[in-house]
């Protein structure tokens, strides 16, 4: 086999694609986790809002306040029991 200029050329334009190929996926992949990280911190804190809320609802509840507070109790417990027994991804 007979190296020329054509086959380095060609060789070399393979490499680059290779290596950028390599480098995208490596920022996409980083980008990725990051925005996991971020979608965790959010989901924590809105736990955290939904733990403050049904404690208001509670309090409410228990002064006697008239209104749909029971109702919306019932469906907040409903829905951070259901998201508790979620699987994790």
């Amino acid at each position: 086999m007979y190296i020329d200029a054509d086959v380095i050329i060609k060789a070399a334009s393979l490499l680059g694609a290779l290596g950028g190929m390599v480098i995208a996926l490596y920022r996409q992949y980083e980008s990725n986790r990051r925005q996991s990280e971020v979608i965790r911190e959010i989901q924590h804190e809105q736990t955290l809002i939904c733990y403050g809320l049904r404690g208001a609802l509670e309090g409410l509840i228990e002064q006697g306040c008239d209104g749909t507070r029971k109702d919306a109790l019932s469906l907040l417990d409903k829905h951070l029991n259901k998201s508790a027994h979620k699987p994790e991804l």
